[in-house]
């Protein structure tokens, strides 16, 4: 069954993943600039929180000058409503900062100043006058702009704007009522702003604060305090060096990660995809090692993936040559059989026999021949086949494996110097395959007596098996593990013998190779140990 088709749509690839997170990356802090409009709203409450305190202190002053004049002698304005009167018990009243620029709280520029509609009162006027040092002293610390306004809302203390009337401004009406107000208003600068100055809304912005002066349950005037607040920008741009030192940091760190993913993710990658496309094509290099494999996740898939497909390609290659010799097998046998068959049935059909008595038993005898070559074929086959897909595990004591040999093959003397008691890393129904293999290819090459030895190695067993039987030619050292490769086919071999026990081995994890002995054949096998 085919595998199933993906399906077809659009995906990212590593190398776009990599580089919008990177780009990410890079823009956060620049993004991150946007969000300090919440810390410019902060800075928004802590001026207006300043302009509070300094004109909650200025509206004392400004109510003990009033009172000292006497009630009588200074006329007043609106009688407080009783609503917005604080309790007399309470020992704290305080007025918390509402402003919020985020909330649309933002008016525009406030009014111009307009002519009054009756001069001041001259005990205002001089009350003005006193205040206006203590102005003059707070705004050189402070940087606040200072209006004190009488009960009319007509500007008798500050720098401009003296003698007209503010009472039309939204905030000083309210505090003409005896409310406390505050407002933020557009700002019209008085000199350009820096670039980065101007992506916040906060550079454009004052704070405004209409403090009442109450005297009795009366207003006697306001104190009208306005600000710009601070900003962060402005900050940032007078410290633009290291500014752009940070920002030329952050660059080369994201430089640094990008290489990092390049080195060890993009690479790696590509460069296994390019094996994948070489061992489509056959290309047998591409099994080898990757020269960069960056994490070590991506080493141990890509140890497996090229073992695994290695593994596939050799029993492909296996199945494709093991296929060619089975072919070539049978069809001698088959071939033999056919010609036997033929030749009997013409002889029956023809009127004085054709063929002798003696003649018709050779060629049934060829026949018989040559089925129980094919039945013993059929029979190493399965053997093979049971070899490859043999499961690991379970283990053996070598002492009892010799003692069953024996029973099975009595006509070779089989000898051990090893220890009966080791024990091998291999199920006894395995192992005795294995060894019994070994046992009946020395008894076809005339062998009279087999030795099987151990010793152990770290991890492994090695068993030595010998036998006095035939030398290996060199010629056919090279070829002894491959299927079907027999130099005994007139006796009935099959070629098989070893070709199982090789894959027997490999599929328990043990491994098998011919030694060159003084005389007869000999085998190492090495055998993991339980």
């Amino acid at each position: 069954m085919s595998p199933a088709a993906v399906p077809a749509k659009w995906r990212p690839s590593l190398g776009l993943v990599v580089f919008a997170m990177l780009s990410t990356a890079i823009a956060l802090p620049l993004g991150g600039l946007f969000f300090f409009r919440i810390y410019d709203n902060q800075l928004i409450h802590q001026t207006q929180a300043e302009l509070i305190a300094q004109s909650r202190v200025l509206a004392v002053i400004y109510a003990r000058e009033v009172e000292a004049r006497g009630a009588a002698g200074v006329p007043l304005g609106a009688r407080l409503p009783a609503a917005p009167r604080p309790e007399p018990a309470d020992r704290f009243a305080p007025i918390r900062p509402a402003l919020d620029l985020a909330s649309n709280d933002l008016l525009a520029r406030r009014p111009d100043a307009r002519p009054p509609a009756a001069p001041p009162d001259a005990a205002y006027v001089d009350i003005g006058a006193r205040l206006q040092p203590i102005l003059d002293q707070t705004q050189k610390v402070t940087l606040a702009g200072f209006r004190i306004l009488d009960p009319n809302g007509t500007v008798i203390a500050g720098h401009d704007e003296i003698g007209a009337s503010l009472a039309h401004i939204e905030e000083v009406a309210a505090a003409l009522r005896g409310e406390y107000r505050g407002a933020l208003r557009t700002r019209i600068r008085d000199k350009p702003p820096p670039p980065i100055y101007s992506i916040s809304r906060g550079t454009g912005v004052r704070v405004y604060s209409a403090m009442p002066v109450i005297v009795g349950d009366h207003v006697a005037g306001v104190v009208y305090l306005f600000r710009t607040p601070s900003n962060i920008f402005q900050h940032l741009y007078e410290e633009r060096g290291k500014f752009i030192l940070a920002a030329i940091a952050v660059l080369a760190v994201t430089l640094v990660i990008g290489f990092v993913f390049l080195r060890t993710i993009a690479r790696p990658m590509h460069d296994l995809i390019g094996r994948i496309g070489a061992i489509g094509r056959g290309d047998r290099d591409a099994f080898r090692p990757l020269a960069h494999y960056g994490t070590r996740e991506f080493a141990l898939l890509s140890e497996n993936f090229l073992g695994m497909a290695e593994r596939l390609s050799d029993r492909s290659a296996t199945i494709s040559t093991f296929a060619a010799h089975l072919t070539h097998e049978l069809k001698s046998p088959l071939t033999s059989i056919k010609g036997a068959s033929e030749l009997l049935l013409d002889s029956i059909e023809q009127a004085d026999g054709g063929l002798t008595a003696a003649e018709r038993r050779t060629f049934l005898v060829n026949i018989i021949a040559d089925t129980e070559r094919l039945e013993a074929m059929a029979h190493r086959l399965r053997d093979l086949a049971r070899a490859e897909n043999s499961q690991g595990g379970g283990s053996v004591a070598l002492g009892a494996l010799l003692d069953d040999l024996r029973r099975r093959f009595p006509r070779v003397v089989i000898k051990t110097d090893a220890s009966p008691d080791r024990t091998i890393g291999m199920s006894a129904e395995n192992t005795l395959i294995v060894l019994s293999h070994l046992v009946d290819n020395a008894i076809r090459h005339h062998a009279t007596e087999v030795t099987v030895s151990a010793s152990a190695m770290p991890g492994v067993l090695a068993v030595t098996v010998s036998n006095n039987g035939d030398i290996v030619s060199e010629q056919n050292r090279e070829r002894i593990f491959d299927a079907f490769f027999t130099t005994r086919r007139d006796s009935g071999g099959t070629g098989m013998g070893l070709a199982i026990v090789q894959s027997m081995l490999r599929a328990n994890g043990g491994s098998i190779r011919l030694l060159r002995p003084d005389h007869g054949a000999a085998f190492e096998i090495q055998l993991p140990v339980s």
